[in-house]
């Protein structure tokens, strides 16, 4: 069983550098494009079904891959893109604010609340039970996920838990790059 991780397109926001987290903001030209791009990319991928976030932006990332894929799609919140709270919709090169930038927040050991920004905790806990039902479910599918920027560090950790420090490593996907991940009877095992 295989996992195929794909960013959603680019937004005007993520050309502004602005945090978007659960906004629901649409694809610009660019980011149709890099959906496209990533559609015959994705052609030839075995790919059985298709699960995105229901915001906008994955939701049209994932329906175009899928005029040339064919296969089940299934929205489930829990690949939403993690909540920012007080930062969101700011840009973020103009925010000055020593815990955004910091590893803090990826810190699953440390667990930070601040400024209404969703735990690593629960954001975690959202993906990782996804991730669970999926496996058991479709355990001999391979599954795409259409997600966000945020989501793929839970998903990071889920695959190859935290390092030294307790970091939820970032997969840092640009727009509608692609991940994957193997299910294998050895690797079975989330924190």
């Amino acid at each position: 069983m295989k996992f195929y991780i794909i960013r959603h397109g680019q937004t005007n926001w993520n050309k502004e550098g602005r945090i978007q987290g659960k906004t629901d903001i649409e694809l610009n030209e660019k980011g149709i494009e890099q959906a496209k791009e990533a559609r015959k990319i994705l052609e030839n991928y075995p790919i059985d079904m298709i699960v995105a976030s229901p915001l906008k932006r994955a939701r049209k990332t994932a329906e175009i891959i899928n005029e040339v894929k064919n296969v089940p799609i299934i929205f489930k919140e829990e690949l939403e893109e993690r909540g920012f709270g007080d930062f969101e919709g700011k840009i973020r090169k103009e925010i000055h604010d020593e815990i955004l930038d910091s590893e803090i927040l990826a810190n699953y050991s440390v667990n930070k609340e601040y400024k209404g920004i969703e735990t690593i905790h629960d954001l975690c806990d959202r993906v990782w039970d996804l991730i669970d039902k999926l496996k058991e479910e479709y355990q001999d599918k391979n599954i795409l996920l259409v997600t966000h920027g945020g989501v793929t560090r839970a998903i990071s950790g889920y695959f190859n838990g935290p390092n030294e420090e307790g970091i939820l490593e970032d997969l840092n996907l640009h727009n509608c790059e692609i991940r994957t991940f193997e299910i294998k009877e050895e690797n079975n095992a989330r924190i």
